[in-house]
């Protein structure tokens, strides 16, 4: 089996040496990349299974670095990003998941925990197989209006126009299209996604959902696809245009 490709955008070329040595061990090949201006042109020749971006460079910063990953095209603009920071404020959390990332790790960090997340990001990112020879079960496209959801594919277009959505994103909107008309609580559309652990109060949900309503929504100011339920949560529109 090969190793899964990760590419490591970070200055620190001291920490970027102990992950690579630390998650070689576990499956996984690290090439590195001291800037965004690097890291960039790595991504465009060669497509890794994740982005493990730091937010404190000099020059490009990683909020500029995911900024142009998600408008690039193909799947290099769905590439999962994970965000590295010494920042500790919340609203830093907020800001890289409504920039892009797909997660948020502060440092400093233990690497069993950058494990797990990248596992927990690639196992939400990977359509889980089916069938006793390990091919993927067929799934029928959700279709809601002109939105349709190819879950097999993960691919998203409204009215023929594809829509671009992070890993998380995409399997926030699935498992509230599957749950169509009943109004589901934070914690309900959480649990619907596996791999995920957050807390009741962690205000990311409400950052993907509104990043869901750019892509979906004619005006995400006025939503008609997910529609808010005061004091419970949301709600997926069954029928709509």
């Amino acid at each position: 089996m090969h190793p899964t490709p990760l590419l490591l955008i970070d200055d620190d070329a001291r920490l970027a040496a102990m992950v690579a040595d630390y998650l070689g061990a576990s499956g996984y090949a690290v090439r590195h990349a001291s800037d965004g201006e690097q890291g960039l042109a790595v991504l465009a020749q060669d497509v890794p299974a994740l982005v493990i971006l730091d937010w404190m460079m000099p020059g490009m910063d990683g909020l500029e670095v995911c900024r142009r990953i998600r408008m690039l095209s193909g799947a290099a603009a769905r590439v999962p990003v994970l965000m590295l920071s010494a920042k500790g404020d919340p609203m830093d959390r907020i800001i890289g998941l409504e920039i892009g990332a797909d997660d948020y790790l502060p440092k400093p960090f233990e690497p069993r925990e950058l494990l797990a997340r990248i596992r927990a990001v690639l196992r939400r990112h990977t359509p889980p197989d089916g069938g006793a020879d390990g091919a993927a079960a067929q799934q029928p496209p959700l279709r809601f209006g002109g939105l349709e959801i190819d879950r097999d594919a993960r691919r998203l277009s409204v009215h023929g126009q594809d829509c671009e959505l992070t890993s998380y994103q995409f399997d926030l909107l699935v498992a509230m299209a599957e749950r169509a008309g009943r109004v589901l609580t934070r914690d309900q559309i959480m649990e619907a996604v596996r791999g995920r652990e957050l807390e009741a109060f962690d205000r990311s949900i409400d950052v993907h959902i509104g990043r869901i309503r750019q892509a979906i929504e004619v005006d995400s100011k006025a939503p008609r696809r997910i529609l808010t339920v005061r004091g419970v949560g949301y709600v997926f529109a069954k029928h709509q245009d």
